[in-house]
Order: structure tokens, then C-alpha cells, then sequence
């Protein structure tokens, strides 16, 4: 049975443990394009002044879709002889 969350995992957007603060929603976005997870948690801010609300909302609905990273499936390693 897939998830709602499967799609997201196959595209690389996934929550992750390394420069995580609450959920690891921004260091993961930040992982996907390139960003360090402080100038994507700093985007999220101008963003929340620009729309107010907007940053609590779409937090919080990345925070439920993506996966956990422990979650995603990874090939396993080639053994080596």
C-alpha cells in the first residue's frame, strides 16, 4: 500500500537528524535544493512576513508529508568479496 508520503521520499524531500532544530522540515528542504538548513529556516521567516501565518500552515503541513529520513528506503550497499 503507498503513502501520501512516498512521493516526496522518491524526490529526496525527506525530514532529516543532522541540522535539525524541531522537525527537520527546513534542513531537509535545505538538503533537496542546496541550502543550508539556516538560510532555509531564514526563507521560511521573510516568507511569514511576507504572508503572515503562511510559515505555521506549510510547517506544519511539510511536518506530516515528508518522510522521516530512517524511513525512506535506500538500496543497500553492493557486497564487496
Amino acid at each position: 500500500m503507498s503513502t501520501i508520503q512516498e512521493p516526496l521520499g522518491r524526490t529526496g524531500l525527506i525530514r532529516v537528524y543532522e541540522g535539525r532544530v524541531v522537525a527537520g522540515v527546513c534542513a531537509g528542504i535545505g538538503r533537496r535544493i542546496g541550502l543550508g538548513p539556516w538560510v532555509t529556516r531564514l526563507l521560511f521567516l521573510l516568507a511569514n512576513l511576507v504572508i503572515p501565518g503562511s510559515f505555521l500552515i506549510v510547517y506544519i503541513a511539510l511536518w506530516i508529508l515528508m518522510p522521516i529520513e530512517s524511513s525512506v528506503w535506500r538500496p543497500a550497499p553492493p557486497v564487496r568479496r
